[in-house]
């Protein structure tokens, strides 16, 4: 199999957003949001051509050639970030013990889950806003990866150990994550 010598990704900047390359920092900017990323791999290049982004290697070895593809990955996560934003919607399941569940500050509280007396938290990452309404919990912010690890941080609150799970299906599940239904 030939060897190939240059590896190059491009992804197209939308009109109403500003990209800025700072050595292997990448800034994101878009009607008031700002996203910013450290990308360093050894070898991988950044250059704007006009309205374009390319990520690209010279003579990339096997893990060069992935991390292009995973660069542009973030890149067009963080256009999208800015542009449109990202939600994660969370449903609250409980058939033995109703729970309640409120924000405070950076902080989701689980109170009762599962008869417990001391309340159960989950972390909320920075720039991530969660809503609870009823039964749904509403995770939604500019950087994908703190909206996951936040809605991932509050169904792991949740997680019940030493019961049936057959029986106890108490908790609060991912059902939504940017308009994909699971």
């Amino acid at each position: 199999m030939p060897v190939a010598a240059l590896i190059r990704e491009e992804v197209t900047i939308p009109e109403n957003v500003n990209v800025e390359l700072n050595g292997n920092n990448i800034t994101v900017k878009s009607g008031g949001k700002q996203l910013e990323k450290t990308l360093n791999y050894n070898g991988i290049e950044f250059s704007t051509e006009g309205d374009v982004l390319v990520i690209q290697c010279s003579f990339p070895n096997k893990k060069q050639t992935a991390m292009v593809g995973t660069y542009k990955a973030h890149a067009l996560n963080m256009i999208k970030g800015v542009t449109e934003g990202f939600d994660y919607k969370l449903a609250i399941k409980y058939a033995h013990f109703p729970m309640k569940v409120s924000v405070k500050s950076d902080v989701v509280v689980i109170d009762n889950f599962l008869g417990e007396k001391h309340p159960r938290t989950a972390r909320v990452m920075p720039g991530v806003t969660v809503k609870v309404s009823g039964e749904q919990v509403v995770v939604s912010g500019v950087n994908k990866e703190f909206v996951g690890q936040t809605a991932a941080n509050i169904e792991q609150a949740t997680k019940v150990s030493g019961r049936d799970t057959r029986v106890f299906q108490d908790g609060i599940y991912i059902v939504e994550k940017a308009g994909k239904v699971l």
